[in-house]
């Protein structure tokens, strides 16, 4: 950025444009100060500038709506935030606005201000896809060594841009998604992207444990506090001391428990239970919920006080089904990762196989994606996952596909002429060996599709339909289908219908001696 950059000062206090003014145009910038809302509205509208530093608090303007002003008339320009520490959770707002960052007064460190604005003026003017680079330069190492997999979603990049800028600021965190979408993992990157990242960061799930132990778990105990307690135990929090503490599904945890939860955030001092000495700890808290807290306030199943001490800053997570941009990027991840893990073999997947990928809701998320992706590695006899090796689950709509002169189920032409073609098909000889790989399981999906459908209209119509199989019947099928599904293979067959190896053992010898006996 040239040294001639114009950069635009708003605020209220004249010594702070002052202060700004003394320190700007000693680097050679040239610097605007404006005293009021009005005066940054004219200024903006008159000169072009690379960066504005403005006070989230204007007697006559609000900040956040200066902010959008900005933005609007000159989209170029970056804005830094000027905050009081009480108000934090707007700063934050701002970011997600558009602002570039924020700074708190009153300002301490002259230095990180010189460098804020310099690495401002460097974003300043740029392409949307240079800043892109330029912002995942700066936490993307970060989130590679916490887990997160950055994918192409203009979402989550957003996303991850903040919780770098926050997790330097030592607040507390509150996030929120659907089950399985990375809550845990997100923290890990705030706590790994904070000063605190050579302290200890430690998770706790608050709805996996009674309300006693989780009181024990989190504040420790002293010998012979319950019957169990042999010996003094330090809790989570004196663990934590000077690192993160994670409070996954904090909504589970009950009243009495949010109460001392509530009193450490507000006074950071706890006690063992059955103590009586109060116990200093210095712990960011960072909390996460797949249920909405409004809402549990409001029915008085959290309470509000703890809510919004916890809730100074707020992330959330989108679903996968809303960034399934990224779904590509976890899927190759993914298979690399099992390359790696297993004999080294890369596995690929299918044009055919990711387009249903890409289509299904995915209502378990990221965690369902990983689950999905080693269930069809598992079944994949080749290097490349087909339809066919997804679960029954994902590929539920796979009559969408069509084969030229196979008719699709759904579109139940009546008549011989429909008759004609499915018995030329079946007589072909030629028919099923000239179909490539990939179009068997299609076959195989679509048969399965219109055998259903013929059993519905035959039903309806009162025609008399085959007698359903019983429980030993279908269970010899589901044996006989993992078997060649597997190859013969006991141990992936067993795995494939979720029983021990024995127990399958059992069941084919039952099924050779019923054989045997007919």
């Amino acid at each position: 950025m040239s040294l001639q950059a114009r950069i635009l000062v708003v605020d209220d206090e004249v010594e702070v444009g002052t202060f700004f003014r003394c320190l700007l145009e000693r680097k050679g910038y040239r610097v605007t100060v404006a005293t009021s809302g009005q005066e940054a509205r004219e200024a903006i509208n008159d000169q072009k500038f690379h960066v504005a530093v403005v006070d989230l608090k204007l007697p006559d303007f609000d900040g956040l709506s200066l902010l959008q002003e900005v933005k609007k008339v000159q989209p170029g320009c970056e804005v830094i935030i000027m905050t009081g520490y009480s108000t934090t959770r707007t700063a934050v707002r701002a970011i997600q606005l558009g602002a570039y960052d924020y700074i708190e007064k009153p300002f301490e460190d002259i230095s990180q201000i010189e460098a804020l604005i310099d690495k401002a003026l460097d974003f300043a003017g740029g392409a949307e896809e240079r800043k892109k680079r330029l912002s995942t330069a700066e936490w993307g190492h970060i989130a590679a060594r916490a887990g997160i997999i950055v994918g192409n979603s203009r979402a989550m990049n957003q996303l991850l841009s903040v919780a770098f800028k926050i997790a330097r600021k030592d607040v507390n965190v509150l996030i929120q998604g659907e089950t399985g979408t990375g809550k845990e993992v997100l923290a890990r990157f705030i706590h790994a992207a904070s000063h605190r990242s050579d302290r200890p960061f430690i998770p706790v799930n608050c709805g996996a444990l009674p309300e006693n132990l989780l009181e024990s778990e989190l504040f420790g105990h002293e010998k012979g506090a319950f019957t169990g307690a042999t010996g003094q135990r330090r809790g989570i929090f004196e663990l934590a001391n000077h690192g993160t503490l994670f409070l996954d599904e904090i909504g589970e945890a009950s009243l009495s428990i949010q109460v001392k939860l509530l009193r450490v955030l507000e006074t950071g001092e706890f006690m063992r239970v059955g103590g009586e000495k109060p116990i200093k700890t210095d712990v960011r808290v960072i909390a996460a919920t797949n249920v909405d807290l409004e809402q549990a306030v409001r029915e008085k199943n959290f309470r509000e006080d703890l809510f919004y001490r916890l809730d100074v800053v707020r992330l959330h997570l989108p679903p996968l089904r809303e960034r399934k941009e990224d779904i590509p990027v976890l899927v190759n991840h993914f298979l690399n990762e099992l390359a790696g893990q297993g004999t080294g073999q890369s596995i690929k997947i299918s044009p055919e196989a990711m387009k249903i990928m890409m289509q299904y809701s995915w209502p378990g998320n990221v965690r369902e994606l990983v689950n999905a992706i080693h269930q069809a590695a598992a079944l994949c006899d080749g290097t490349v996952i087909l339809p066919g090796h997804l679960s029954n689950r994902i590929t539920g709509a796979l009559n969408r596909f069509k084969k030229p002169g196979l008719a699709s189920p759904d579109d139940q032409p009546g008549g011989s002429p429909f008759l004609a073609q499915l018995q030329n098909l079946v007589r072909s000889k030629d028919f099923l060996s000239g179909l490539e790989d990939g179009e068997l399981p299609r076959v195989f999906h679509l048969l399965k599709v219109l055998e259903k459908k013929v059993l519905e209209v035959m039903s309806r119509r009162g025609l008399s339909c085959p007698p359903p199989a019983t429980i030993e019947e279908m269970e010899r099928e589901a044996i006989n289908q993992a078997l060649v599904y597997s190859r013969g293979n006991i141990t992936l067959a067993a795995r494939i219908l979720g029983i021990g190896r024995n127990t399958l053992y059992r069941k084919l010898k039952e099924m050779q001696g019923e054989a045997g006996n007919s």
